[in-house]
C-alpha cells in the first residue's frame, strides 16, 4: 500500500484554540484535579482545573503588566515540572508565543534560539540556567531578552503582584483572540546535523490533534487516567501529552529525577506511561540483572519469552490452553512484581522517539502493559502515527490518527499530511520546497513501508542510509536498535559509508555493568580502558553482534567493532536532548578510531594472504 488517511473524527471552529481545552476542563468540571504536584518526596497535592486556571490567568496579567505583546516570543528554560506547564498556559492566556529552550543547552544554542525567534522574556528555572542564559545574552551582545525571571525563588511571586491592576476582560481578549491557523510556539528540532531550526507550531497542531487524538486514545488518556511525565517537556512529545491530559481532564505528575521515579510512580499510581524506547530497554534490564543477581536468571528468561509468546499469539488470535497456563503462573511470580515497579496501575504506555522493537513490544504487552508505540517529529507535533488498544499491531508504528495521512514515495520516503503537519520553519522560507511535495505532503526523511491495512512500520532515516564501497544500501537503525537493547551497551553507532564493509561504534553502559561485572567475578572498579578490552566483555558484545547480524544480508552484518572509552551523552555533544545520536558530531570525533579499526582490519586481511 502506497497511502492511506483516516478522516477526522471531529469538526473542530476555526476561532479555537488552546486555552479553549482548560476553559472547557473548568467548565465541565471545576474541581477535577489536573495535576498532582509534588511538594515533598512521595506527597503529592491536587490542582483543580479552576485553580490552575486561576493562576494560569494571575501570571498571564503579570506578563501583560511586564509589557508581553501579542505575539510576543516568552521562552522557557527548566526541567520537566509543573511550572513549566502552569507558564505554557500562561503565556497563551497572554496571547503570546512559547519558545521551549532545554535545561541542557550550551549559550551558544541559547543564544542562537533566542535571537532568531527574538525572544522578549525568559523564565530560567534556577541560578545556573540564569547564568547560562546571561553568558549567552551578553557573549551574543543580544538586546532583545527585557526581563529574565528565576522558576524557583520569589520571581514568580512578583510577577503575579505585578499583574494585580490587570483587568480579567484584558486576558479574556488576549486569551480568546487567536484560532486554529495562529502560531503557538515555536519549537527549535534538537538537531542531529547543524544549527536547530525553529518549527513553527499553531494552536490548530496542538488543539485539534488533541480533540482527533481523544477519539483514538479515550480509552487511556481520559478523567480517570493519570500519568507521572518525566521526560524533557521541551520536546515535543511530552508537550503535547501535557496539552492532551488537559483537554481530556487526565491527572498528570511530574518529575525531572529519573532515580526517583520508581519511588514517584509507587506514590503517583499512574495508569499510563510516556517514554522513549530506552527507557523500556532500561527497565526490562533492570529486572533481568536483578534476577540473575538473585540466582533467579533462568526464571525470568522462561517468564521473558512466555511474555513474548503470549503476546505475539494473542495478536495472532489464538492462545493455547498450555500457554494461557504458563502465563498465569509467571503473571504471579514475576509480571505482578514488573507492574509494582511502575506503580501498580500501569496498563498502558505510549512510546515514541525512535524504534521500540517488536521483542520489547510484545514483552511489555505480554506482561499487561500494552506500549503503544507510535511514530512522529516535532514538524508533525508529535504523533503522526500510533498504535491504539484496539488497533495494534506490534513490531509497526501504527496506523495514521484521525485526521492525518501516511504516503510512501517511490523512493521509499514516509510523507504525511493533516491536523498534526506544521507551516513551516521559523525565518527559512527557502527550506520550503524540500521540506513539503507540490502537492502539500511533508518529507519526513524516514524511510518506511505500509501494510496493507495501513499500518506504517519505519526501517530508517533517509539521510542516514549508508553505501558502502561495494554500493549496498545498509539502513543503521535495523542493526543499532538490536544491539542496543543489550543489558550493558549504551550506544551503538554503525559506520562504513564508503568503506568495505560495515562495522560499529559501541559505548558500555555505566548503570547496568557494575551488576554484571559483579555477577562474572570481574571487579566492579576496573577502570573503564581496561573493561572495554576485557576478553569477556568483547566476547559477550560481539555475540549481541552476531544476533544481530542474523536480521541483515552478509554484506549488511557488522564485521568489525570497537568498545569506547566513553559514553555518548548529551553533554558530550554526541546526542539530542531527545537521546538521538548526532551521527555526523560522532563521525567527526571519532574519526581516527574509524580510521584505525578500518586500517587495521586491511592489514589483518593483508597479513592473512601473504
Amino acid at each position: 500500500m502506497k497511502e492511506y488517511a483516516v478522516p477526522a473524527a471531529v469538526e473542530v471552529e476555526p476561532d479555537l484554540n488552546i486555552t479553549d481545552l482548560l476553559e472547557r476542563q473548568v467548565k465541565q468540571d471545576p474541581q477535577n484535579a489536573l495535576f498532582g504536584r509534588q511538594l515533598s518526596p512521595g506527597t503529592w497535592t491536587d490542582v483543580t482545573a479552576s485553580e490552575f486556571r486561576d493562576d494560569v490567568v494571575a501570571l498571564a496579567k503579570g506578563l501583560i503588566a511586564k509589557g508581553v505583546e501579542t505575539g510576543d516570543r516568552v521562552a522557557i528554560m527548566a526541567a520537566t515540572r509543573y511550572e513549566w506547564t502552569l507558564l505554557d498556559f500562561a503565556i497563551w492566556y497572554a496571547g503570546a508565543v512559547t519558545v521551549p529552550i532545554y535545561e541542557t543547552s550550551s549559550p551558544s544554542q541559547i543564544a542562537w534560539i533566542v535571537e532568531d525567534s527574538q525572544v522578549k522574556v525568559v523564565f530560567a528555572e534556577s541560578e545556573p540556567h540564569i547564568k547560562a542564559v546571561d553568558r549567552a545574552v551578553a557573549q551574543e551582545k543580544l538586546d532583545v531578552v527585557e526581563h529574565l525571571l528565576q522558576i524557583e525563588g520569589e520571581d514568580l511571586d512578583e510577577l503575579r503582584s505585578a499583574g494585580a491592576q490587570i483587568d480579567d476582560a484584558e486576558v479574556e481578549s488576549r486569551r480568546s483572540a487567536a484560532g486554529l491557523r495562529d502560531l503557538a510556539t515555536i519549537i527549535y528540532t534538537s538537531g542531529t546535523t547543524g544549527r536547530p531550526k525553529g518549527c513553527e507550531l499553531t494552536h490548530g497542531n496542538f488543539a485539534e490533534l488533541s480533540l482527533n487524538s481523544m477519539a483514538s486514545l479515550g480509552t487511556v488518556i481520559n478523567r480517570d487516567s493519570s500519568t507521572v511525565l518525566f521526560i524533557p517537556l521541551a520536546h515535543v512529545f511530552a508537550r503535547f501529552i501535557s496539552v492532551l491530559c488537559v483537554a481530556s481532564g487526565a491527572r498528570v505528575g511530574h518529575t525531572s529525577d529519573i532515580k526517583q521515579l520508581v519511588d514517584d510512580l509507587g506514590t503517583f499510581q499512574p495508569t499510563f506511561l510516556l517514554a522513549v524506547p530506552r527507557v523500556f530497554e532500561k527497565i526490562y534490564n533492570a529486572a533481568m540483572m536483578k534476577a540473575e543477581a538473585d540466582g533467579k536468571g533462568a526464571i525470568f528468561a522462561k517468564a521473558a519469552q512466555t511474555a513474548i509468546d503470549y503476546s505475539a499469539a494473542k495478536q495472532d488470535g489464538s492462545v493455547g490452553f498450555g500457554l494461557k497456563l504458563k502465563h498465569a503462573v509467571f503473571d504471579k511470580l514475576v509480571y505482578s512484581k514488573l507492574r509494582e515497579r511502575m506503580g501498580g496501575q500501569v496498563t498502558n504506555a505510549v512510546s515514541g522517539g525512535s524504534p521500540l522493537g517488536r521483542r520489547l513490544g510484545h514483552f511489555f504487552n505480554g506482561i499487561g502493559v500494552h506500549v503503544m508505540e507510535g511514530y512522529g517529529l516535532t514538524e508533525t507535533t508529535a504523533p503522526l502515527t500510533v498504535n491504539t488498544p484496539e488497533n495494534s499491531k506490534i513490531g509497526t508504528v501504527g496506523q495514521p490518527l484521525a485526521g492525518c495521512a501516511v504516503k510512501i514515495a517511490d523512493d521509499g520516503e514516509v510523507l504525511g499530511k493533516g491536523v498534526c503537519v506544521f507551516t513551516g520553519y521559523h525565518n527559512r522560507p527557502e527550506l520550503a520546497e524540500e521540506t513539503f511535495t507540490e502537492d502539500g505532503w511533508f518529507r519526513t526523511g524516514d524511510i518506511g513501508t505500509l501494510d496493507e491495512d495501513g499500518f506504517l512500520t519505519i526501517t530508517g532515516r533517509k539521510k542516514e542510509i549508508l553505501v558502502t564501497a561495494a554500493g549496498k544500501n545498509v539502513s543503521p537503525a535495523q542493526l543499532e536498535d538490536q544491539i542496543r537493547a543489550d543489558a550493558i551497551v549504551s550506544q551503538v553507532v554503525v559506520v562504513g559509508d564508503g568503506r568495505p564493509f560495515v562495522a560499529a561504534l559501541i559505548t558500555l553502559d555505566p548503570e547496568t555493568l557494575p551488576a554484571w561485572l559483579e555477577r562474572k567475578g570481574i571487579p566492579t572498579d576496573t577502570p573503564m580502558a581496561e573493561l572495554i578490552k576485557h576478553p569477556e566483555i568483547v566476547q559477550h558484545v560481539q555475540s549481541v553482534v552476531d544476533k544481530a547480524n542474523q536480521s541483515v544480508s552478509r554484506a549488511e552484518s557488522i564485521r568489525e567493532f570497537r568498545l569506547l572509552e566513553e559514553d555518548f551523552t548529551i553533554e558530550s555533544g554526541h546526542l539530542t536532548p531527545s537521546m538521538k545520536i548526532r551521527r555526523a558530531d560522532v563521525m567527526k570525533d571519532y574519526a581516527e578510531v574509524v580510521d584505525q579499526l578500518y586500517a587495521e582490519a586491511a592489514e589483518a586481511r593483508s597479513g592473512g594472504t601473504e
